[in-house]
């Protein structure tokens, strides 16, 4: 299972509780859209993740800025995926993105609202926030492997299924 984050804003550690902690915990692969807001946040998620892959966001310090990028692109299970934690321009901003680097799956944050777009093949997957909701959910996503792509579902702290999506695009 890869688990997808985003939003932390934490001074002090990850903020991870109930299904979010259990899936960064167990899952082979987690990914953080940015603002882990401090150092010692960014720590503590390496401390809980068993691999992590992460891109900085516009609240975090100087520190974090210089120990990870603005942007990165992975490859997880066959499926290419394009990390940041904003875009310009939106929706045809985050798809163009993600088809400059032959996404079929963007992954960003700053919201702090979950959404699943298609836009026009490519698939934006913005988890939501595990620590701080400012008004929305308190959310994260879980994706697995499947023939075709991954499977995907936006859940609540709780573990109460949001949404379910799947992506297409095995390399």
């Amino acid at each position: 299972m890869i688990a997808v984050v985003a939003d932390t804003h934490s001074e002090t550690g990850h903020e991870l509780a109930g299904r979010t902690r259990e899936a960064v915990e167990a899952a082979s692969v987690v990914l953080h859209a940015g603002d882990f807001t401090t150092e010692a946040a960014l720590d503590a998620f390496h401390d809980a993740a068993n691999r992590m892959h992460a891109v900085h966001g516009n609240a975090d310090t100087r520190a974090v800025r210089d120990r990870l990028p603005a942007a990165r692109t992975v490859e997880l299970d066959g499926v290419r995926v394009a990390m940041t934690h904003t875009e310009r321009g939106g929706e045809t901003g985050l798809a163009m993105f993600g088809r400059q680097r032959g996404a079929p799956l963007v992954i960003s944050g700053h919201t702090h609202r979950p959404t699943v777009t298609n836009a026009g093949g490519v698939v934006l997957l913005n988890p939501g926030t595990h620590a701080e909701p400012r008004g929305y959910p308190v959310t994260h996503a879980e994706l697995e492997p499947t023939e075709a792509g991954l499977s995907g579902e936006i859940r609540r702290q709780d573990g109460t299924v949001v949404e379910s999506f799947g992506v297409e695009g095995r390399t």
